[in-house]
């Protein structure tokens, strides 16, 4: 048992042996050919990446950013060596998965272009997606070029490197504003609240 834990892998493909046990025991695969099982399995998949998403996002503003002060310099390239590169890989591409699965279940729902032109009735969830496509945005193409500088992925003279620090450092900051309205407006569609 105790090797399962010892890999990230193992640990989610155990995860996942739990999951399709229980959906056994609930008749789940029975209704797999359904419409509705693909679009709850679709919202699933958005969750998920979502949660990752705006964990990391949040680990990065709340956790990592007001540490770093109190790290004594030898220890820091552990962060912007190992860490932070690490954290940036899964922070950007649970970006992208959340906007792919976001879209593809309001497609699969039928409501994407009423979300997106904030139609009567999905006024909440479009608000919501705008907010995260503008997110989205700035994690590709503020956040991690400017990250790539100051992580120093990218050679640049040591004045950019610091100016492409505060860029990115500004950029998930206003990320982490934008997340609080998002994040509302995403349960308010389907759960009251607007």
């Amino acid at each position: 048992m105790g090797a399962i834990f010892q890999s990230l892998g193992r640990t989610v493909i155990a995860g996942i042996v739990i999951l399709a046990i229980m959906m056994g025991v609930a008749g789940t695969f029975n209704m797999m050919g359904s419409h509705a099982y693909w679009t709850f399995f679709m919202r699933w998949l958005h969750i998920g990446s979502g949660v990752m998403w705006i964990g990391l996002l949040w680990y990065f503003n709340f956790v990592q950013t007001p540490s770093m002060p109190k790290i004594p310099d030898e220890q820091k390239p552990a962060i912007s060596k190992v860490i932070a590169p690490e954290a940036l890989f899964w922070f950007r591409w649970s970006a992208l998965a959340t906007v792919v699965t976001g879209a593809l279940l309001a497609w699969m729902l039928g409501f994407i272009v009423q979300a997106l032109s904030l139609a009567p009735g999905a006024r909440a969830i479009g608000a919501g997606m705008w907010l995260a496509l503008v997110m989205a945005f700035n994690v590709w193409f503020i956040i991690w070029p400017n990250q790539k500088k100051a992580l120093g992925i990218v050679t640049v003279e040591a004045a950019e490197k610091a100016a492409a620090a505060k860029r990115a450092g500004m950029a998930s900051r206003i990320n982490t504003m934008l997340s609080i309205p998002m994040l509302y407006c995403m349960a308010a569609q389907s759960h009251g609240g607007f």
